[in-house]
């Protein structure tokens, strides 16, 4: 891998300021890239964006939805063009920037912002080993992968993904790992957990009563487990994904009476890991149900 530094350091004649130097090296490994103001803050956006009266990016799946030509909506901004970056829209932003970020999702990576000591202690007792870089106050460990990107997980630790960005400070050290089930699993909120359990009224099983196929309680087992990761592992659309999921454990499962609430706490954990909100988890349901007729 190359390093800044090999870089030329200007662009025809005009000289490159030492942010957009690095940004156009990291655009280069693969890094969507954009630059932040002082304060660690993307820049504003433009005046024909304000108060997204364009329609915005940040609700947006993807970024590129909004077709402002000047570096606006954040982490929707980022990006690997080296004819965007170098564009006149951006000049002014890349002369006002203190810092670049890059958009850790677009690049397939999440990173874990350990924002303390005792964060970054707890990390090295209970995360797989990865690439680390040291930041102000912490560490950002790195692990190849996206998922959503929820904030306070638990004390000291940010999840920095899709629809995120995060401070380049550095290439790091050790060997980036492969995204773990531990990491996705923080992004499961134990409140959301709480409250699917204390309202089982509204994502209840099916009273039963019809001819039971399964020949053993493996039957069951294998089609919630298959089930569970088909979710998991949806690559886009996870909306649709759960809606179809839900049915599929319904057509087989729901009429017999061997489906329990467990059952159901499994697949919402498994669609909550995904980014679903309880709410969205229990319209799939009832849409699933009232589908079947049940």
């Amino acid at each position: 891998m190359t390093h800044p530094t090999d870089i030329p350091r200007d662009l025809g004649t005009v000289a490159l300021p030492a942010t957009l130097h690095t940004a156009l090296w990291l655009a280069k490994q693969g890094l969507p890239v954009l630059p932040l103001r002082e304060g660690k803050g993307p820049m504003g956006n433009c005046p024909d964006c304000r108060n997204n009266a364009c329609g915005g990016r940040p609700n947006m799946k993807t970024p590129g939805l909004c077709t402002c030509a000047a570096p606006c909506h954040a982490w929707a901004a980022a990006t690997t063009d080296p004819h965007t970056l170098t564009s006149p829209a951006w000049a002014g932003a890349w002369r006002q920037a203190a810092a670049v970020a890059y958009h850790p999702g677009g690049a397939g990576v999440t990173v874990v912002d350990l924002d303390n000591a005792d964060a970054v202690a707890w990390a090295r007792r209970t995360l797989p080993s990865t690439r680390t870089v040291a930041t102000t106050r912490g560490e950002h460990w790195i692990y190849l992968g996206a998922m959503t990107s929820p904030n306070a997980v638990r004390p000291g630790v940010d999840i920095k993904s899709a629809m995120s960005y995060a401070r380049w400070l550095g290439t790091g050290t050790g060997t980036t790992t492969a995204l773990p089930d531990v990491v996705r699993a923080l992004a499961v909120k134990e409140p959301a957990a709480v409250r699917s359990a204390a309202r089982p009224v509204t994502a209840a099983a099916p009273v039963g009563g019809g001819q039971c196929p399964h020949r053993s309680p493996v039957y069951l087992e294998r089609g919630i487990a298959m089930a569970e990761q088909r979710i998991t592992a949806a690559p886009d659309g996870i909306h649709k994904a759960v809606y179809r999921m839900f049915l599929a454990v319904l057509s087989a499962h729901g009429r017999c009476g061997c489906l329990t609430d467990a059952h159901i706490k499994r697949l919402f954990t498994a669609a909550q890991g995904r980014g679903e909100s309880l709410r969205h988890c229990e319209d799939a349901w009832s849409n699933a149900v009232a589908a079947l007729g049940m």
